[in-house]
């Protein structure tokens, strides 16, 4: 496949292995928000809960060879989908295709992903400061694709202690991060009320991840 883009994106590194690529995606957005809609009528976004019992306040679904779950057993992946006992919807190849551009810009070349996290950001929705662990090969970077209302990405050191710093991320951004900053605390401030042409009053996250 060519190049999913025309033009050049914005580089921005933001940490030792980690980096902004600020419209990487803004020619092919749609093309990613059509094929995100029909994993979704496979596989519809849910509410999961966290191992304490709370809600978790985004939805999700997943598509790839394993999805990311969670419930009182504790945070895993796994190759069915809890509510169907299905196989996940596979991954579009245009997914695959943008992580591994994605992931070779910023120095990781060779990346395939086999799990992608679909997130759906309200208004008011936010995700708290976590590490991405559950994955078996955790030299494999994180591309992480921002579609819809603007967030504010915060992004941290390896232990919770370190204060997170702020970069807002618009439709068609990428972040990609791995080696050094592969544990990094990293989170989402609230979303702010808006309107998106594309989305409607919704972000929509997608997260790629090479899990098993």
């Amino acid at each position: 496949m060519d190049d999913l883009f025309d033009g050049q994106p914005r580089e921005e590194r933001i940490a030792p292995g980690a980096w902004l690529l600020h419209g990487f995606v803004s020619e092919i957005a749609d093309t990613l928000l059509d094929a995100a809609r029909q994993v979704a009528v496979q596989a519809p976004f849910r509410h999961m809960l966290t191992p304490g019992g709370h809600r978790m306040s985004a939805a999700m679904t997943n598509c790839g060879t394993a999805g990311w779950v969670s419930d009182a057993h504790g945070y895993r992946y796994q190759r069915t989908d809890p509510d169907t006992g299905k196989p996940w919807p596979s991954m579009p190849e245009v997914f695959r295709q943008l992580a591994k551009q994605a992931a070779a810009t910023a120095g990781f070349p060779d990346f395939i992903p086999d799990a992608c996290l679909i997130n759906r950001y309200q208004p008011g929705t936010r995700l708290s400061l976590h590490q991405d662990r559950n994955e078996r090969d955790i030299n494999a970077p994180i591309v992480s694709v921002s579609l819809g209302l603007p967030a504010i990405f915060l992004f941290g050191g390896n232990r919770r202690s370190n204060k997170p710093q702020r970069y807002r991320l618009a439709h068609g951004d990428v972040a990609v991060w791995g080696g050094p900053s592969r544990l990094a605390y990293h989170g989402v401030a609230p979303i702010a009320n808006g309107h998106h042409p594309a989305t409607g009053e919704c972000r929509i996250n997608l997260t790629l991840r090479k899990a098993l």
